[in-house]
């Protein structure tokens, strides 16, 4: 389930589809005893989308049968053992897809020409992804960093691993001509080809990288390629074998080091945009600032939700989840519009916006 929102997936997620391209969202949990219910709300939530399905009188039989049967498929897929703080559904004649999300969504069902995307931009956002490049001389393996672990991932090629045996070391040995690990030639070709494919990765999905090894590795990485000259160096060693929380808990201090001096660097930002009078806060003027496109730096604490309603167009008063129009998910619609105008979206830590009531931008203008 658990997917990179690169920005070509997030363009196909975009394209129309022959209607109805139907989205389902419902809020899961990590840990007991709330995860309990996540199984019956989620069986809820695909009824409901059926049942919208057969009450629509723009959905012929044969699509109607095809969408349910996506559904019936991406519900088998669902894995609810590893689930996070939200499931969306994404279902249309023909395809289906599944997407775990670090963020909470709100419960709907939506029938429309294309997929409810918003959500899945906002949790990308928050979750503050990195990369980790753990170096051995036999074996380079890449792991996909989120808010709170790392999970191997198998994609461009990683991991690379290779043997350390030479055929030839004895003779090398009795001549003198042995070079060490990291001088070897056969190893700076390996670490040369982790390289190159770390670089297709970046290019990819760019993110923050942090680089785990001996210094020895670290040293030899740097001289043969470049896509690592910019990264952190994490010396380690052991970890090209290691598992997840073992990597997990070697990068973490410095991946919260790096996320205070975000948030730091944010709140100055937020400081200086005051003095300049390009300073916005507040849901509802950020909102409107968001739809002109004005919107330069948006900072949002992390577990920011707020229900509203459309008031005519032009403003937005608090609303009830239960109320007529409510929107639930209007802080992901934010960021989302944010994200398509070009803007840096930046989550802090909750309490950080008190005086701006949990969401702040700065203007371009």
């Amino acid at each position: 389930m658990e997917q990179a929102l690169s920005p070509a997936t997030l363009t196909e997620l975009r394209r129309p589809r022959p209607y109805p391209a139907v989205s389902v969202l419902t809020p899961t949990h990590r840990r007991e005893p709330d995860n309990a219910q996540d199984p019956v709300r989620l069986r809820n939530a695909v009824a409901e989308a059926k049942k919208r399905l057969e009450a629509d009188p723009a959905v012929t039989r044969e699509r109607r049968v095809d969408v349910a049967g996506q559904l019936d498929r991406a519900l088998a897929e669902v894995d609810l053992a590893h689930a996070a703080d939200g499931l969306v559904i994404f279902a249309a004649p023909g395809e289906h897809q599944v997407w775990s999300l670090g963020r909470p969504v709100p419960e709907r069902v939506v029938l429309s020409d294309t997929f409810l995307t918003r959500n899945l931009v906002s949790a990308q956002a928050a979750e503050q992804a990195f990369w980790v490049l753990a170096v051995a001389a036999d074996r380079v393996s890449l792991w996909n960093g989120r808010t709170d672990r790392v999970v191997e991932e198998n994609t461009g090629g990683f991991p690379l691993s290779r043997s350390l045996e030479d055929p030839d070391a004895e003779r090398k040995e009795r001549v003198g001509d042995l070079p060490s690990t990291f001088r070897d030639e056969h190893t700076r070709r390996f670490l040369r080809d982790a390289d190159l494919a770390m670089g297709g990765v970046l290019r990819s999905h760019p993110r923050p990288l942090y680089v785990t090894g001996e210094p020895a590795s670290l040293a030899a990485l740097a001289e043969v390629g470049t896509a690592v000259r910019d990264a952190t160096h994490v010396p380690h060693g052991g970890l090209g074998h290691a598992r997840g929380e073992t990597v997990w808990q070697a990068v973490r201090p410095l991946v919260m080091d790096r996320q205070r001096a975000q948030a730091d660097a944010v709140h100055k930002d937020l400081e200086t945009a005051r003095g300049r009078r390009e300073f916005t806060a507040g849901v509802d003027e950020v909102w409107q600032s968001a739809a002109e496109g004005r919107i330069r730096l948006l900072a949002v604490e992390e577990n920011y939700r707020v229900t509203v309603r459309d008031d005519g167009g032009d403003h937005l008063v608090p609303a009830g989840s239960g109320d007529l129009d409510a929107r639930e998910d209007i802080v992901d619609d934010i960021v989302e519009r944010c994200l398509s105008t070009g803007a840096e979206v930046r989550f802090v830590p909750d309490g950080t916006l008190t005086e701006a009531t949990g969401i702040a931008g700065v203007l371009r203008y």
